[in-house]
């Protein structure tokens, strides 16, 4: 296994991410992209790897129900029983922006 990536794929992945480098950058790259390479790598190492645990943390005999078309509320009525609203928008606590614990 080579220590370095090639020059060409150096400059393939550059254009990818749609950047220009210098010939003293593709250098540098050549060795480090090929080390997270074989590292990333190592993952297909690990004992007991199975790709249905990756799917779902559930089994998978999901039920849905099926879809039926019922009548529409009325716009209306809805604004009336909601606690809060102004013209004909709901209004709701702005939680935009806040965090907890900061």
């Amino acid at each position: 296994m080579a220590d370095k990536l090639t020059k060409e794929e150096v400059m393939h992945v550059a254009d990818l991410a749609r950047i220009s480098i210098s010939d003293e950058e593709v250098e540098k790259y050549q060795v480090e992209l090929k080390q997270l390479l074989n590292e990333v790598e190592k993952i297909n190492d690990v004992k007991g790897y199975d790709d249905e645990i990756l799917i779902a943390p559930w089994s998978e005999n999901t039920v849905l129900r099926k879809d039926e078309s019922k009548e529409m509320l009325n716009p209306k009525e809805v604004i009336e029983n909601a606690p809060r609203h102004s013209g004909n928008y709901i209004e709701v606590p702005v939680v935009i922006g806040e965090s907890e614990g900061a």
